[in-house]
């Protein structure tokens, strides 16, 4: 077991825009970023982005500032960020949950993606950076992602970021009428080594055509 006597904690996550090769992650503000996320999370055609989710679908935008207002005030210490791929339209957003920086611990949740980032290298991308800034820049222990345990696509999505399959919370959500049972998964700052490697590696430029198609998976 690892010696921790001189652990100290680590800072909570800052309130800053993270830029990568192929995304741009902005702190969310409301007044400057709530037209372009309601264009690609509200209204018709987006309601099978919120299946898994507490919230949606929205048929106003209003109605999404009012349900992640109110989300973000009952846990404490959401910190979203609407993601920009390559040409700075917001297409997404996902939020820093769970803080726990006494701990050096932190959750990646509330993941929304719209048609044009979903399985891009852009939507991998923003993961690497969370993940990055929370390790390397802030010396976290832990990262987690947490979710519906009948959601497929999401655990596939963890597994293949890195996050390791931790088990199963049983009845642990009554979510929109029905149970949820909750999958966990983890990083920790031991796996975070081969992992940033492996990010790294699949995010080079010379691994994808001019059509934006992978040479090789990151696995």
């Amino acid at each position: 077991m690892s010696d921790l006597s001189d652990w100290q904690g680590c800072a909570a996550p800052a309130v800053v825009a993270h830029q990568g090769l192929y995304v741009r992650l902005e702190p969310l503000v409301w007044e400057r970023h709530l037209d372009q996320l309601s264009s690609v999370l509200v209204g018709p055609g987006t309601e099978a982005l919120w299946t898994y989710l507490p919230g949606g679908p929205f048929a106003q935008p209003d109605d999404l500032r009012t349900w992640l207002d109110a989300a973000r005030a009952a846990d404490g210490d959401w910190l979203t960020f609407v993601a920009c791929p390559e040409g700075g339209t917001v297409e997404g957003m996902l939020s820093f949950m769970r803080q726990r920086p006494a701990h050096g611990s932190a959750e990646v949740g509330c993941i929304v993606y719209g048609a044009n980032l979903a399985r891009t290298r852009a939507a991998t991308e923003a993961i690497y950076l969370l993940a990055r800034y929370l390790f390397d820049d802030l010396g976290y222990r832990r990262f987690e992602w947490k979710c519906n345990a009948d959601n497929a696509a999401s655990k596939r999505a963890a597994e293949r970021f890195g996050f390791v399959y931790e088990g199963t919370f049983r009845n642990d959500q009554v979510v929109k009428g029905k149970n949820r049972d909750t999958a966990w998964f983890a990083i920790t700052d031991g796996d975070w080594p081969d992992v940033r490697a492996r990010f790294e590696d699949w995010l080079r430029p010379e691994n994808f055509d001019d059509s934006g198609q992978q040479s090789t998976r990151l696995r």
